[in-house]
């Protein structure tokens, strides 16, 4: 399968340079670039691309409201957020947009290769450096105790717990580690919790967190 893709950046060497790279890919095809985000919009409603790759500080219309239009508009669109600073806070609001992963601009063509592949196959791309530096500005990652009423969607202590060690980085593994409970035990509460709030993985999850106010940037 091809999968169809859309570069909106706003800087012509970088619109340039992943033209080449995805020129040189396998099962890609590029359908078009944009250098705003309300071209890329636009770009996208003509094209119907199944992946955006999508800058994020552009004029017009930046790539967080280009990409909050484009999924509201067309959810079958998938949107990789493109950031040169892995501290950048616009990848949070990306991600509450509905971005379903995202890059920095130095990452490698496989790196690039994978995200396309697998945000359109309906997963998520979290790259880990970015990742890690992002969770590095958070205040206290450690989850507190939240009282009944406020606890979101209906969730239990324990799969608010999990939630909040979601979205703090760890993995599974980790996170039964610091619970002291089986890998199983959380693979349990990760498949209740994501029932009860309507995610359908963990990016959407990490954004869930945010939303609901039980980690901050």
């Amino acid at each position: 399968m091809t999968v169809r893709v859309v570069v909106a950046d706003d800087q012509g060497i970088v619109r340039e340079g992943l033209s080449l790279i995805l020129g040189l890919l396998p099962d890609v095809e590029l359908v078009g670039t944009a250098e705003d985000g309300e071209r890329a919009v636009e770009l996208v409603a003509r094209t119907l691309p199944e992946v955006v790759l999508m800058d994020l500080r552009m004029p017009s219309t930046d790539g967080v409201e280009a990409t909050r239009r484009i999924r509201a508009d067309h959810p079958d669109v998938n949107v990789i957020v493109l950031t040169t600073y892995a501290d950048d806070e616009s990848v949070f609001a990306a991600l509450r947009a509905g971005a379903r992963g995202y890059l920095t601009k130095d990452a490698a063509s496989d790196e690039i290769a994978a995200a396309i592949a697998r945000v359109a196959a309906g997963e998520a791309m979290l790259d880990p450096g970015v990742q890690r530096r992002l969770l590095d500005r958070l205040d206290d990652p450690t989850p507190t105790a939240v009282p009944t009423a406020q606890r979101p969607a209906g969730l239990t202590e324990r799969e608010l717990e999990v939630l909040t060690l979601i979205a703090s980085g760890l993995s599974n593994a980790e996170i039964a580690a610091r619970l002291v409970v089986t890998e199983a035990t959380v693979k349990t509460h990760v498949n209740r919790l994501f029932a009860k709030t309507g995610v359908r993985d963990r990016a959407q999850a990490v954004a869930y967190a945010y939303r609901a106010g039980l980690v901050h940037p």
